[in-house]
């Protein structure tokens, strides 16, 4: 799914936003569940299947208080970008203001549509750009090395979702990204409120919202996300037989699945086949050189390994001072009638 981006046209000025909640010294795990009372704007491109770190399953587990088995980002984590775009932000914020002479203020609430039919789209702002009618909301965003690669071709499709959603929910018509790239390149984006993309965007967080209402998991769309979203959804078997025998759908994708998993498996052999070629052909060579890349076949360093097996055989003592359990997890085996 693509939302393709137009220049909006004037609009008369929308109603600001509701103050829901004063954050200031709201604890975060209050911040979290008022988070829970609708889609905010961190959320938007999760509700909608576009966001390509959290699923839109993963995100209504989260909104219907499933979550608990998922893996929690720990905010005081120093290896979690999570962490260090929060430390980063007021520095980004900063250097914004500097770059561009416009003033900044932060924004101490959870703020809310104005209009009662739409009072589940929330937002958080980083920061209200004031003194100026060219732009009034700032986002703050960070990139490491891999999330560089998405700030190539400009604002990730996400991150622009992100803001016309705040854009829809604030009112206002305009807004700048200023993205610190690598811990020292600072680019500032600007994008214009899009009133065709708010509203088709505002139909498709209302058709996720209808799944959180009415407690219905939205389908998988084959993404890790959504892959540790089911298992956390249904972690355990009850043992009983299904069948689907009659459902046309469900057997032509289980049909669908045992003819891409066949696909799968004749792609793997030819991927080897044309490595072992090219690793033939280098025979002892570090490198080697095409017309369209490289290949690198070096040794790499020796490293020692434990050998479980004969240390408890020789110790075996050591298996019940230092033995833990480890939750067993459901496997998926497809086998074909014939």
């Amino acid at each position: 799914m693509t939302l393709s981006l137009v220049k909006p046209k004037p609009t008369r000025k929308a109603p600001s936003a509701l103050r829901l909640i004063n954050t200031r010294n709201l604890p975060h795990a209050d911040w979290l569940d008022i988070r829970k009372r609708g889609i905010g704007s961190s959320d938007a491109a999760a509700a909608v299947g576009l966001n390509p770190y959290q699923s839109s399953l993963e995100l209504w587990l989260n909104k219907t208080g499933r979550d608990g088995n998922l893996p929690k980002i720990d905010p005081n984590d120093e290896t979690s970008p999570t962490y260090w775009g929060h430390l980063l932000e007021p520095i980004v914020a900063a250097h914004y203001s500097r770059r561009t002479g416009h003033k900044v203020r932060r924004v101490n609430a959870v703020l809310q549509h104005p209009h009662p039919e739409l009072s589940w789209m929330l937002a958080n702002i980083d920061r209200e750009v004031v003194g100026t009618d060219d732009v009034q909301i700032l986002e703050c965003k960070t990139a490491g090395v891999q999330g560089a690669k998405l700030w190539r071709d400009g604002v990730p499709e996400y991150v622009q979702l992100q803001v016309q959603h705040q854009l829809a929910v604030t009112g206002k018509h305009t807004a700048d990204v200023a993205v610190l790239i690598g811990g020292q390149q600072l680019e500032i984006h600007r994008i214009e409120r899009d009133a065709v993309l708010i509203g088709r965007l505002i139909e498709l967080e209302k058709a996720f919202w209808r799944y959180v209402e009415t407690d219905t998991p939205p389908p998988a769309d084959g993404s890790d996300s959504a892959e540790l979203a089911l298992r956390c959804l249904y972690p355990h078997d009850s043992g009983r037989s299904i069948d689907f025998r009659e459902d046309v759908s469900l057997s032509a994708t289980f049909a669908d699945l045992v003819q891409v998993r066949q696909s799968l498996e004749t792609l793997e052999k030819q991927e080897a086949r044309f490595k072992q070629a090219l690793q033939q052909a280098m025979g002892a060579a570090s490198l080697a050189h095409f017309e369209s890349g490289t290949v690198s076949w070096k040794k790499a360093k020796d490293s020692q390994v434990l050998d479980h097996k004969r240390l408890l055989q020789d110790q075996p003592a050591l298996l019940q001072q230092y033995a833990t359990t480890k939750t067993g997890s459901r496997r998926f085996i497809v086998r074909t009638a014939d």
